[in-house]
């Protein structure tokens, strides 16, 4: 039988964070197409940052990576995170709208500690938030999802949630700025906001917690940054298009000429 204590846990790990509707955010559906995932936004359908990222980072890391491990090992570690990352996520999300919410499967028991070190460590200086798991979206480029949206220390903030096996040092988490870079710039765009501010709270699963911050000039850099990587997506897709076109031209000259 539960006890008060743990019927209190239960329903929230900690008090909820004040919620402020000073923005009003975009209903939009995820699809996954050929490998990658796009977001309808107002009948239009827009590449999500994660695939324009993926699409556009030097694969070696991981080939090296995978070919040391094994792709079966390989494979297993990263279903492994990604459930635990989501797990993680959940308890994080329910924390914010301040709804009660458990997980008592193996992996939910390994995540809510997690949670609760972001929440003790991390989500500290949050003043109040703005919009949780929303989409955001620069219209005619890009869309995603984005962890939370906030005033943290006084500053609008893009907050990206993160697990990690493992610490990171900043040079290997590039990705993770320009993720930041591309929300922050699709919120001021169409929101009209001035997002000072990007922060990735990691914790491992052995609960050692590492805060990465970008303000002002760095994160500018970083939305140049990844406009170029954008400009890299559409070149690449562009080329695969024409290799489609040229395949399918050159089948049907082959079955005229039988």
């Amino acid at each position: 039988m539960m006890g008060e204590k743990d019927i209190e846990e239960y329903h929230n790990i900690g008090k909820a964070i004040k919620h402020s509707e000073k923005y009003t955010y975009v209903d939009a559906s995820r699809i996954e197409e050929h490998g990658s995932r796009l977001y309808d936004v107002n009948g239009t359908r827009l590449p999500s940052v994660t695939t324009i990222l993926g699409k556009t980072k030097d694969q070696q890391f991981i080939k090296d990576w995978k070919a040391k491990v094994g792709e079966q090992e390989a494979e297993r570690i990263k279903n492994l995170s990604s459930n635990r990352g989501t797990a993680m996520h959940k308890f994080l999300e329910h924390y914010i709208l301040g709804t009660g919410y458990d997980d008592l499967t193996e992996l939910g028991q390994t995540a809510k500690p997690m949670a609760e070190k972001v929440i003790e460590m991390g989500l500290a200086p949050v003043e109040e938030w703005y919009g949780s798991e929303v989409t955001l979206y620069y219209p005619g480029l890009y869309a995603g999802s984005t962890d939370l949206v906030c005033l943290h220390n006084g500053l609008e903030t893009i907050v990206d949630f993160k697990q990690s096996n493992r610490p990171k040092k900043k040079e290997w988490i590039e990705d993770y700025y320009l993720q930041i870079a591309a929300y922050a710039m699709a919120h001021d765009y169409v929101h009209g906001s001035k997002i000072r501010q990007g922060v990735i709270m990691m914790c491992t699963p052995d609960l050692y917690y590492q805060e990465f911050r970008i303000t002002d000039h760095e994160l500018r850099s970083y939305k140049h940054k990844f406009l170029k990587r954008l400009d890299m997506y559409h070149d690449l897709i562009f080329d695969e298009k024409e290799k489609a076109d040229v395949k399918i031209e050159a089948g049907d000259f082959e079955k005229r000429d039988t």
